[in-house]
């Protein structure tokens, strides 16, 4: 297993150190060096800075050794943990146009993957490309609202697909989720899963976007779509939300531009030697991600640690794996790779949630280590 990293840019992360705790590093050259502090005991403190960028380029701090030596974890070794600490990781939900639809069908499929391929072709016949041209919240918008109606297809997804509102959900409390190279998870009363690849953003308690990087929201098909009121039931699981490897930081390199023309790709490795490839085109995104993390901060709502922000995907997965009609779903032991040539790449493993590492380092043990180590 290798870590992938860009050559250039700024990028920063969190890193467990065997005997002391958690550590902010700076990438440098192919090295981690631990630029913890006082000033920057968490990557909420550094993404708080005025120029967080120019800081971890300029700290010092010991060199915790090669890139590589990271990208091989242990429960007692050094390892890359997700990069972020206190910020909780809210996930923006049918923001593609295809993956709307894919909503649209789980939901009239009532979780049942074997009438998944009827219903696709009826949404496909009455939707046609439609969808595609039209800006959410717009009158157009409101008066395609009134056509699908009147044909029996409205649907909760398609509301916040293209209707005024984004769809914002909590995705993983902080410091629940996991990082490069670990274990991800599914609820083990899920048999109808599939990974979702993602940019996820970075923002400050004041909603200023400092950075992206990549995610994983592993999404259980069937929960959700059995009742759009399971949805903290289909998202939010022990480890079932990935992110990293780490955090590229804006600076003159790289900004919310690139975040706008970013290609992801994803590979689905399976044991069996199946293998899925899928992508994801922030081009074709429906609302911008700036107007996500508008609809996600603001007087309405405040973040005092900041926030991770998942900007959803257009990946969704259709070809059978092992029955006609039924699509795919993941099987325990498949390796996901997400990758992102400004952002590197992202490697997990699938297990049941109640077979991963169970998540026992929170905030409060975060808090303890830290003042133990007399940086607070």
């Amino acid at each position: 297993m290798t870590l992938q990293l860009p050559a250039g840019g700024t990028f920063v992360g969190r890193a467990w150190r065997p005997d002391i705790g958690p550590a902010v590093v700076v990438r440098r050259g192919d090295h981690l060096v631990d630029i913890t502090s006082s000033k920057v005991p968490t990557m909420q403190a550094l993404l708080e800075l005025d120029d967080p960028a120019g800081f971890a380029n300029g700290a010092e701090g010991p060199v915790l050794g090669a890139l590589q030596d990271v990208a091989k974890p242990s429960a007692d070794g050094l390892r890359l943990m997700a990069p972020c600490d206190l910020q909780p990781v809210k996930a923006c939900g049918v923001t593609f146009v295809s993956s709307m639809l894919e909503r649209v069908i789980e939901e009239q499929a009532k979780g049942d993957p074997a009438r998944a391929e009827a219903i696709r072709e009826r949404c496909a016949a009455i939707l046609g490309e439609s969808l595609r041209a039209v800006q959410p919240g717009s009158e157009k918008a409101g008066q395609l609202k009134e056509v699908l109606i009147a044909d029996g297809v409205w649907s909760q997804y398609l509301e916040v697909g293209i209707g005024p509102y984004a769809e914002v959900f909590s995705k993983a409390q902080p410091m629940s989720a996991v990082g490069f190279g670990a274990e991800v998870g599914l609820h083990p009363v899920s048999t109808w899963n599939n990974p979702e690849p993602e940019i996820v953003l970075a923002c400050d308690s004041t909603g200023r976007v400092r950075g992206a990087t990549l995610g994983n929201d592993v999404n259980l098909r069937d929960v959700e779509g059995r009742s759009a009121l399971l949805l903290g039931k289909a998202k939010d699981n022990n480890a079932s939300c990935a992110v990293g490897p780490m955090l590229r930081l804006f600076d003159d390199s790289y900004g919310i531009d690139d975040v706008r023309q970013a290609e992801l790709t994803l590979t689905v490795t399976g044991e069996d030697g199946y293998v899925l490839n899928g992508r994801s085109s922030m081009s074709q995104i429906s609302r911008d991600p700036l107007d996500l993390v508008s609809q996600t901060f603001g007087a309405h709502h405040q973040y005092p640690d900041g926030f991770f922000l998942m900007l959803g995907t257009l990946f969704a997965p259709t070809e059978d794996r092992d029955h006609p009609g039924e699509g795919f779903t993941h099987k325990l032991g498949d390796v996901v790779e997400i990758s992102e040539p400004s952002l590197g790449l992202l490697r997990n493993t699938v297990r049941l949630s109640t077979e991963c590492a169970p998540w026992v380092f929170g905030t409060s043990a975060l808090m303890r280590n830290l003042a133990g180590r007399g940086l607070l």
